[in-house]
């Protein structure tokens, strides 16, 4: 079955995920996604991310992160920008997410990267998926 959004169906495995207290989730494989995964790993939303092949398919397993009483450290993920409708910012124009404390990752010239990251690097893009 192919998939007219692959992000945002990684996004839906992760949340799914997330909301059922699994240990870890896999992932089909594409360098886009990849680069989420790093991503999500250096905000310190996931535990740990490995590149898996099972059958001659490429995937990655996240291995998601609680705190003590067992709650998912994501308390949300969504994509911004879908293939009907595209989000583009200027990096004067980044939004923040919860006032700060969440995560916007954004696919720009010089690679995906936060908010934060693009707006210190002085570039805009495509604005992906919020994390918080």
């Amino acid at each position: 079955m192919s998939v007219s959004d692959p992000v945002a169906d990684m996004l839906t495995k992760v949340r799914n995920a997330a909301m059922a207290r699994h240990e870890k989730v896999d992932i089909p494989a594409s360098k886009l996604k990849l680069e989420i995964v790093k991503i999500l790993k250096t905000e310190g939303y996931i535990k740990n991310f490995k590149k898996v092949t099972q059958d001659g398919f490429n995937s990655i397993r996240v291995f998601l992160k609680y705190d003590d009483k067992n709650v998912s450290v994501i308390h949300g993920i969504e994509r911004v920008s879908t293939p009907g409708r595209r989000v583009y910012a200027g990096y004067k124009e980044l939004p923040r997410v919860y006032n700060g404390y969440g995560t916007l990752i954004v696919s720009t010239s010089v690679g995906v990267t936060t908010g934060k990251k693009a707006a210190e690097k002085q570039v805009g893009g495509e604005l992906l998926c919020t994390v918080w």
